[in-house]
Formats: C-alpha cells, structure tokens, sequence
C-alpha cells in the first residue's frame, strides 16, 4: 500500500510487482515459504488500494477456478500477518498491503469512506502519544491500531449530486 492515496497517474501494475518482490525478497531473507496461494491471496491484496475482507479474497479466488475454501484464506492471512506482509483494518474487517513489511510498526490508517482507499502513515509522534498516555494510565499496549474515517482530496473535489 502505497504511503498516499494513489494519484490517477499512479501506476498500479508497477505497485503491485514490487510489493509481490518485496515480500518474495523477504520471505527469502527469512526463509519463509510464499506459497503459490498466500502469493495469490496478498496479489489479490494489493490489487488495488482499498482494504478488502476474507470472503471477497475467497470469491477471487473461486474466481481464478481455484477450489479455495474459508480456511484455506484464513491460513494464508494468518501468514501474511505474522510476518507483516498485511495489516488488518479492524474497523472493516479488512486486510491491506504492507509496504514495509517485517519492520514491526504499528501505522496509522486513513480510509476514505467516499471510494475506500486507504492510505498508510507511520508516524512516530502518534505512537510517541499512545506511549505517553499509556504510561500515565499505567496501561500494557497489546495491539495498537489507528483508523481516521473521512473523505480523500479526489473525493472532496469531486461533483456531487
């Protein structure tokens, strides 16, 4: 996923190859097996820059004349997760690319609610903040996720009826 919200000259096709090298690079690195169908599965991700559930990874995947069922998703998202090759976006129950994958951040998400793009930020002041007031709270961080809801700037511009 790209740091921004893909512009319409973005180049798609070239976003989606590197991911896939990326993660094959660092599945290599650490060797881990990226499998024909986890490969499949975070292709089907990266697809385009919108975070995308389960069931409708398994539909394209069905697509594909694949014979996939539930757990057979579910395994490969659990891979990809471990290995931050994806994050989850809890508010939709949805899965997106990861462009730096391994490197253990906890990013933060802002999901266009108009055309559901989503873009990923990592900024280190927000998680400076969280850090912050779970101390003052004396509160052990879990999991850290960050989801801002709104309207990307193509959405805003763009004629409404």
């Amino acid at each position: 996923m790209s740091s921004e919200f893909p512009d319409t000259h973005h180049d798609h096709h070239a976003c989606v190859h590197a991911a896939l090298a990326t993660a094959e690079r660092f599945c290599a690195d650490h060797g881990l097996r990226l499998t024909d169908t986890r490969r499949r599965v975070l292709e089907l991700i990266w697809a385009d820059h919108k975070p995308v559930g389960a069931y409708a990874l398994l539909d394209r995947l069905s697509g594909d004349g694949r014979k996939a069922a539930p757990p057979t998703v579910y395994r490969a998202l659990d891979f990809l997760l471990e290995h931050g090759l994806i994050h989850r976006v809890a508010s939709l129950n949805a899965f997106i690319g990861c462009d730096h994958p391994g490197s253990g951040h906890e990013p933060q998400f802002f999901i266009c609610r108009e055309c559901g793009h989503a873009a990923e930020l990592d900024d280190p002041r927000i998680r400076q903040a969280i850090a912050r007031d779970a101390d003052r709270l004396d509160f052990d961080i879990a999991h850290e996720t960050v989801e801002i809801s709104g309207l990307c700037a193509d959405c805003r511009r763009a004629p409404h009826p």
